[in-house]
Order: C-alpha cells, then structure tokens, then sequence
C-alpha cells in the first residue's frame, strides 16, 4: 500500500471513530433512560468498536513506517493481529449478550418506553446505514483490511439497528393490542434473536484473522530455514 493509501486509511478510521463514539454515548445513555438492553447492547457494541477503531488507527500509523533493521519486512503481521483482538472482543460481548438476555427472559422480561426506543432506532438506523456505506465505498479504492474490517463491523452494528427498530415496532404493536402482557418479552428475545445470530461475523474475522497468522508464521520459518541453508 503506498504512503498516499495510508494516509487515506488513517482518515478514514478517524472519521469511523469519531461517528462511533457519537452512537456509543447515546446509546448507553438513551439505552439506561428507557430501560432496554437492547440499546445498551448497542452503545457498549459501539463504545468497544471506538476501543478497536483506535486499535486499527494505531496499527495503520505503525504499518506506515519505513522498513527497519528490527523489522526488515514491515509490520504487517499487525493488520491481521488487530482483525483477531476485534473479532474476539466483540464474540464475547455477544456471548454476555445472550447469557443478558436469557436471564432477563427467566425473570419475566424487561419493559421499556417503546415509543422513544422505536424513534432512537430509527437514527441509529440511517446513521449506521449511512456509515457503512461511506466505509465500503471508500474502501474499494484503497483495498485494506483494517478497513475492511471497520465495514463489517458498521455492517453488524446496522443489522442490529434495523432488528432493534423492527422489535420495538413490534413491542408498540402488542402494547395496543390484547398481547400487551407480553410486550415485556420483546427486548430480551430480541436480544436473544441478534446474538445468536451475528455471533457468526465476529467468529468468521477471528478464524480467517489467524488463520493469515499462522500463514504469515509458516511463510517466516520457511524462509529462515531456507536463509540457514545458504
């Protein structure tokens, strides 16, 4: 990747982190408001993006640097180092999601303000959609993984969004209707419904994040071996 694209990389994670702690703040903080944990599943998803944005930045700003005789062929390792640290952290956010959610289901569910939940869903609908897209069209330009790995992540964060507003509709629906007493059920089981099923995206990232490191690690001890025999 030449300085020009790396430049452009740094840029772009700047301007991720920045609109990911917007979504983390407001998240958190509407999400303990109205009492859902589904929006405060969705802040602290976003609070740890920011942690791994600023990770990726990092990583960017070091992979920029000139060769040196400590590290002849770069730091490229890092790249795919960074994809696995967000790909482990954001699996165990899902699996404390779920245990969240399951025992919030034992105990009868949560209720919630749906009306404020069902508006707060709809930014946070066009504001991730809005951020994933830019993302993934400033990334075919510039082809990184850092940056790939940022797309996924808005992907992921979007996907919630779109199920959240779609569950607290539904939870507004019931409330007006004879099935009001199971409203209550609507956070948690959705909960319950994302985490099972984006738990596959952070499970992908770390598999083909070390799967590259062990590749990257095969490819160094060949070439050691072959340097011993010269």
């Amino acid at each position: 990747m030449s300085g020009k694209e790396r430049s452009s990389e740094r840029r772009i994670l700047v301007y991720s982190a920045l609109l990911t702690l917007g979504f983390a703040v407001s998240g958190i903080v509407l999400g303990n408001w109205v009492g859902s944990m589904v929006i405060i599943f969705d802040g602290a998803y976003s609070l740890i993006s920011l942690a791994l944005t600023l990770l990726s930045l990092l990583a960017a700003t070091l992979m920029a640097r000139p060769n040196s005789k400590r590290f002849p062929n770069g730091l490229a390792a890092l790249e795919p180092i960074v994809i696995a640290i967000k790909g482990a952290v954001i699996l165990g956010l899902v699996c404390i999601s779920l245990y969240s959610a399951i025992h919030s289901v034992i105990d009868g569910g949560r209720e919630i303000d749906t009306s404020i939940a069902t508006l707060f869903g709809l930014i946070n609908v066009i504001g991730c959609a809005i951020g994933w897209t830019m993302l993934a069209k400033k990334n075919k330009d510039i082809d990184s993984g850092l940056i790939a790995a940022e797309v996924k992540q808005w992907q992921m964060d979007t996907l919630i969004s779109v199920a959240v507003l779609l569950g607290f509709v539904a939870a507004w629906i019931m409330l007006q209707t004879s099935l009001s007493a199971y409203a209550a059920y609507a956070d948690p089981v959705m909960m319950l419904l994302m985490a099972g099923y984006f738990i596959k995206v952070p499970a992908v990232m770390l598999k083909e994040a070390v799967s590259e490191l062990l590749y990257m690690s095969g490819n160094k001890t060949r070439s050691e071996e072959i340097e011993v025999k010269n």
